[in-house]
């Protein structure tokens, strides 16, 4: 399963109202750390495909919702449950940070 894309047009929908946890990773085209962890973000959406709904929203053409959460530098990865911001992942890490940062939130 391929990483979602999240807009400024269906975010509400997809990330706030989904009944399941959502990774949410801001990022550009331009941006070289972005393209360090697409790889992580695709392994992590095949892999936690029905548990955690992630998905990708570019910065640069979703700049309503960039400036909502406050997104300063990128990527910025956003974890979101029951429509709210729960924690937060800045930069570049290794695929076992964002892991350990989503279980807490995923249940069983």
């Amino acid at each position: 399963m391929k990483p979602f894309t999240f807009t400024d047009q269906n975010f509400e929908e997809e990330v706030i109202k989904s009944n399941i946890p959502v990774l949410v990773d801001f990022w550009a085209v331009w941006c070289g750390p972005c393209k360090m962890i697409a790889p992580i973000v695709e392994q992590l959406a095949e892999e936690l495909s029905g548990k955690v709904k992630i998905g990708k929203l570019d910065v640069d053409s979703n700049q309503e919702i960039s400036i909502k959460y406050g997104i300063r530098g990128i990527p910025t990865l956003l974890i979101f449950k029951d429509g709210k911001v729960v924690d937060t992942i800045v930069g570049a890490v290794p695929k076992a940070s964002i892991l350990s940062k989503l279980q807490p939130f995923m249940g069983n």
